[in-house]
């Protein structure tokens, strides 16, 4: 894999998150885990090139995001779609996900990532806030995504590096 600074990046960020997914991957004791992510952001803020995540409180995941000061965002090809279907709806809690899923870790310093990824976005964690109900201006989004009361997190974080295929 190739770095690329983030303003050589040609991939669009809604494809990216909305239809493609992306893989938020951290490391807690020396563990790696990660679940599939379709909701989140890529931009500028606070004068730093950001991407913006979001995990709910009950994921597993979010254990390890929380006791990381880094993280990666991970992009599989399409033909490891079946990767991406089962580390949405399996979680690491029961079963060891890299190893169901035969990945490849690999570090770069404390950031893990995945070989079999075309695109990785090693992260530094900025900033986290817990949505709020009491912040919607839209009521019907807050019943249709939070009826259950499990809140997402919002993580802000500095992209740091972005990898890609050669």
């Amino acid at each position: 894999m190739k770095t690329i600074e983030c303003e050589m990046l040609e991939e669009n960020p809604f494809r990216l998150i909305g239809r493609d997914w992306m893989l938020v991957t951290a490391e807690k004791e020396g563990r790696v885990n990660m679940l599939t992510a379709s909701w989140g952001g890529m931009g500028v803020l606070w004068g730093k090139n950001v991407a913006t995540v979001y995990i709910r409180l009950s994921r597993y995941t979010k254990e390890f995001l929380d006791s990381a000061g880094e993280f990666s965002l991970c992009i599989l090809p399409e033909n490891m779609r079946k990767v991406m279907d089962y580390c949405g709806t399996k979680s690491g809690r029961d079963t060891d996900k890299v190893k169901d899923c035969a990945l490849t870790v690999l570090h770069d310093g404390t950031v893990p990532y995945f070989a079999e990824s075309r695109l990785v976005f090693e992260c530094r964690k900025l900033y986290a806030q817990e949505l709020s109900g009491d912040s919607f201006t839209d009521p019907e989004i807050y019943k249709a995504c939070y009826s259950s009361g499990d809140m997402h997190v919002m993580y802000v974080a500095e992209i740091k590096r972005i990898l890609t295929e050669e």
